[in-house]
């Protein structure tokens, strides 16, 4: 399996779905799993399955002993693994920029040359496919997608590559030709096709022209949290709503913060949280001072880890106001923290979520009403509580795992 991100040290949603796919996987006993990463950390949990760091696979052959590898590797992989890597490089990569080990430095992250970084990590894919033995390719998001094809054709393996989001749902229909392009070639290159969503299925059929037998919905699931109990809200004057995201235009940060000043005309015993990071930070801390709301709107920044359970579990609220969004783990968080949740319908996880509130992502009149008939009625806010709870407790990714294993096995016998 191909990745980008992975727990403890994750960006977005990508980083925690990969973590609850492949923990669902590793409970079938007669599966193992490979997952290869640009950058791992080394606090990543490598219990059910082996980690390879894309930067210590070597790609250009050098001349290095023992000693000098142990010392530049240290505890992350063996001399006797990396000589095992060493020795199946069939291919000229020199052309790219290599250390003293022959091996790619990788961010690890999404810079400015990430397309450079996309196409250097396919040539670690090349290495990987000549080295490991396997059965089965699966590349998570477009970022892998070169890697995955590339060790398809070097081996003759099947590809799944796994779609959590498309450049339709990232731009608002402004879709970069550099991104689709790359997304194009690995659903073309790809034996079949995950989606997480019915709506990301569509999306799939219709701008990427797959064959609708070839893509199949596996939506997603939330990891359970074994300390659940200590996540207790604790008693305040204020009810507490709260949008946690990246601030950018997919998530309709804006719509949120509409809907905050119409509920803010009804009552004032209301606080606004706006938890994450993005390019429409600026613009959102403008438009709070031009409707006079910054003393009931605050701006978190970045939370990731326990952070982000806690300021769940303390939220009445919990409200993800996405334009397109493939599935959306967060508002399962929510609800597993006991905080009721309002889902836009244009999101892939109001497919399964029966106790949320749904309203379109525009329409923030809607929105607002949710949002006080929460904060006001205490039998809806308690109705909703339990009941989402009850509900997500049962989306486990262990039964996502099964599905994916039968596209596996519906792969493999048609190979």
């Amino acid at each position: 399996m191909f990745g980008w991100e992975f727990p403890p040290q994750i960006i977005g949603g990508l980083g925690t779905a990969s973590y609850g796919m492949t923990k669902g996987l590793s409970l079938q006993n007669d599966l193992e799993l490979s997952f290869v990463m640009p950058k791992p950390h080394g606090d990543e949990d490598q219990s059910f399955m082996k980690i390879y760091s894309a930067c210590h696979i070597p790609v250009v052959w050098r001349d290095v002993n023992r000693e000098h590898v142990s010392h530049r590797l240290g505890n992350t992989m063996s001399p006797e693994e990396f000589y095992r890597f060493r020795n199946h490089i069939a291919f000229d990569f020199t052309r790219i920029g290599t250390n003293d080990l022959g091996c790619i430095e990788f961010s690890g992250r999404y810079p400015e040359n990430l397309t450079e970084e996309i196409y250097n990590y396919e040539a670690v894919a090349g290495v990987v496919a000549k080295t490991l033995d396997f059965d089965i390719i699966h590349s998570n998001d477009w970022l892998t997608y070169p890697a995955g094809a590339f060790a398809k054709q070097i081996t003759g393996k099947p590809l799944v590559v796994h779609v959590h989001a498309t450049d339709f749902d990232r731009s608002r229909g402004k879709v970069n030709p550099v991104v689709y392009g790359i997304e194009k070639r690995g659903m073309d290159a790809a034996n079949h096709i995950i989606t997480v969503s019915n709506l990301t299925r569509q999306i799939v059929i219709e701008k990427y022209h797959q064959h609708p037998d070839k893509v199949s919905t596996v939506h997603n699931a939330v990891e359970p949290l074994p300390d659940v109990e200590k996540f207790v809200k604790r008693p305040r004057k204020d009810k507490v709503v709260t949008f946690l995201g990246r601030l950018t235009m997919q998530k309709g940060p804006e719509y949120f913060l509409e809907a905050a000043v119409k509920v803010l005309q009804k009552t004032k015993n209301v606080r606004f949280v706006m938890a994450g990071n993005g390019d429409m930070m600026d613009q959102m801390i403008h438009l709070a001072a031009q409707r006079g709301i910054t003393d009931r709107f605050h701006f978190t920044g970045f939370l990731k880890g326990e952070q982000v359970h806690n300021m769940l579990a303390q939220s009445d609220v919990y409200i993800m106001p996405s334009v397109s969004e493939p599935f959306g783990i967060s508002p399962l968080e929510a609800m597993q923290v006991g905080t009721p949740s309002i889902v836009s319908k244009q999101s892939g996880c109001a497919e399964i979520l029966t106790n949320a509130i749904k309203t379109d992502y525009w329409d923030i009149d809607a929105m607002a009403d949710a949002i006080y008939a929460i904060v006001k009625y205490p039998s809806i806010y308690k109705t909703l509580r339990e009941k989402g709870k009850e509900e997500v407790d049962n989306i486990k990714w262990e039964y996502a795992g099964y599905k994916i294993r039968e596209i596996y096995d519906k792969v493999l016998s048609n190979k």
